[in-house]
């Protein structure tokens, strides 16, 4: 088999591998429908309006390094093994490393956000019906907006 087949083999490869860590929607109306029972008084004490809504990255504002970093390295051995047994021209090699090293970053840090999936979300401010104010975070707003009436239970807003 010929270099140029190969190189198609491990893009194809490396193509599949990356469609396999993609999410195939961000979130969004996983959670809507979802309400909470009606309160068994006439009040409800966890109830409010929605006030605000924000798109929050990381809840711990820490960056995502490690996955990308590990899979740069995975990815460039790799590439630089297949390259060594295949080619000899020292230019085939460093692009080949090169791309191994991009593409297994990528895989890397998809991997990483796939995994720590909890960490990117949405806060929700809202007041509740006595006057209190609260933020909760949340993967996904379930039909969510600024001005909903909502009651948050088990960490979460839920559409009342």
């Amino acid at each position: 088999m010929n270099i140029r087949m190969r190189m198609t083999c491990v893009a194809t490869v490396a193509t599949l591998a990356l469609a396999g860590c993609a999410s195939t929607s961000p979130g969004y109306g996983s959670g809507y429908g979802n309400t909470a029972p009606a309160p068994a008084g006439g009040r409800c004490y966890d109830c409010g309006t929605v006030v605000a809504i924000e798109t929050a990255a990381t809840s711990d504002g820490q960056t995502n390094v490690a996955g990308p970093v590990l899979g740069g390295i995975v990815g460039a051995v790799a590439a630089k093994e297949l390259a060594r047994r295949n080619t000899d021209s020292e230019g085939r090699r460093n692009v080949a490393i090169a791309a191994g090293a991009a593409g297994g970053a990528v895989a890397g840090n998809a991997i990483q956000n796939r995994v720590e999936g909890g960490r990117s979300g949405y806060t929700v401010h809202v007041r509740m019906d006595d006057g209190r104010t609260t933020a909760v975070h949340q993967a996904d707003l379930g039909g969510i907006r600024e001005g909903s009436y909502v009651r948050v239970q088990n960490g979460r807003a839920w559409v009342y």
